[in-house]
């Protein structure tokens, strides 16, 4: 993430045009441009070598209006207060997009995971759970993955609160393992709502998938899961990249293959070799020449200092911000459509919920069962985001703030406010 940009500023700019566009007065909707609640620890955690180090950790709520919190929580080094106030805004919107009870919540250490044991990792995730677990739980504020977490750091989190709680509290988290709690389809529901966004963009446009090249930013979960997807759809996946190196092959690379790879090596594409297959600059893979390109990393990756540089007719936004506010409009105004992250990567959050009710139950759901009602809440987002942009004219963007801000000035307005 570039260190000159706000991604709050970015939310904002956004928020306060779809209010514009829509009509919708600041006194109606000034509540949602600030935060409920934003939480800051400081805590010690003992390292391997007997040192004492101090982290830094946040926990922000952007909005309860539609139901409890809810979001990822990410370890990076690049995680501060305006990064998790942004992601925390974001998913308040993408809840309300998909139309599922609950708001806007975020999480993070500021941390290179990469410098951690295994040990210290599990003492830093429960030291923070700790300070973290009054505005926590089930009916508050749900916790789940993100960058760097995954479900072993969810099943840490999900027992130091019942520990402290006294029993067991599987839906304080999701995106946990199916032995406490997890929900079938949880680990590859982001990246299969980014294929189904793109399958159904295609079917919209009156493309045949299986014509068309992609190119994949980030080859993490949500990256690798909607590139294999894609590929078995009959796509070309002709370029990928994660942190450490990137690949093309005109003819289509072997998704399977790589993800293989990086199982066996310590989860990165670096040093990958297969015939016709070229490394290429991975500050490049932005640029390649498709119809999709899916920026699947971190955020601010699209700005207005490179978006001239984009050939990709369609973006699908597999990230949280990956475009910028003034990157946004000149590639509206250019004619290339993208698909927001509120609404591109939410398959994650929709099956994050299909796994707190399952908790709330004493359920578990089968994998078809997940996969169908995915797609039957996602496309349904979809169709309605995509019909609003046709009938506005405005961006897909757009759209999907104006239908989300909707949904949570109502709320707010049915809720009354409280004295």
């Amino acid at each position: 993430m570039s260190t000159k940009a706000n991604p709050y500023e970015n939310f904002l700019n956004v928020l306060d045009s779809a209010a514009e566009q829509d009509g919708i007065s600041l006194n109606e909707y000034a509540t949602f441009r600030f935060p409920e609640r934003e939480l800051t620890v400081n805590f010690p955690v003992h390292m391997d070598n007997g040192e004492i180090k101090m982290f830094t950790g946040y926990r922000i709520q952007h909005s309860s209006a539609r139901g409890p919190c809810k979001g990822g929580i990410r370890f990076h080094p690049d995680v501060d207060m305006n990064e998790v106030r942004a992601l925390s805004a974001w998913m308040t919107f993408k809840c309300a997009i998909a139309n599922i009870p609950y708001g806007g919540a975020k999480g993070g250490i500021t941390c290179d995971p990469s410098q951690l044991s295994r040990q210290e990792l599990e003492r830093m995730t429960r030291r923070y759970t700790s300070m973290i677990s009054p505005i926590i739980g089930p009916h508050k504020d749900i916790p789940a993955p993100d960058v760097n977490t995954n479900a072993e750091i969810m099943g840490w989190l999900m027992d130091t609160y019942s520990m402290i709680e006294g029993y067991p509290v599987p839906g304080v988290v999701t995106g946990k393992s199916l032995d406490i709690g997890g929900s079938l389809g949880r680990p590859e529901a982001t990246g299969r709502g980014v294929m189904l966004v793109a399958s159904s963009l295609s079917q919209k446009l009156g493309l045949d998938i299986k014509d068309c090249t992609f190119a994949v930013q980030g080859f993490g979960n949500v990256g690798s899961t909607a590139a294999l997807l894609i590929s078995q759809l009959g796509a070309k996946v002709v370029a990928v990249s994660d942190h450490t190196a990137a690949f093309y092959c005109a003819d289509g690379l072997n998704i399977a293959e790589m993800l293989d790879y990086c199982a066996g090596n310590n989860r990165v594409l670096s040093g990958y070799k297969a015939d016709g297959v070229t490394e290429i600059d991975k500050n490049e893979l932005l640029y390649t020449d498709v119809d999709f390109l899916i920026p699947a990393a971190l955020e601010n990756q699209i700005t207005e200092e490179n978006v001239s540089k984009i050939k990709a007719k369609y973006i699908i936004e597999g990230a949280n911000g990956p475009t910028s506010y003034e990157a946004d409009k000149i590639l509206f105004e250019s004619g290339k459509i993208v698909i927001p992250d509120i609404l591109a990567n939410s398959g994650g959050v929709i099956v994050s919920y299909f796994e707190w009710v399952q908790n709330l139950q004493s359920l578990q759901w089968s994998l078809d069962e997940v996969n169908n009602r995915l797609s039957d809440l996602l496309l349904k987002s979809f169709n309605e985001v995509f019909e609003l942009s046709q009938e506005r004219n405005c961006s897909m963007r757009m759209a999907a703030y104006i239908i989300a801000l909707r949904r949570l000035v109502r709320a707010k307005n049915t809720r009354g406010l409280y004295p």
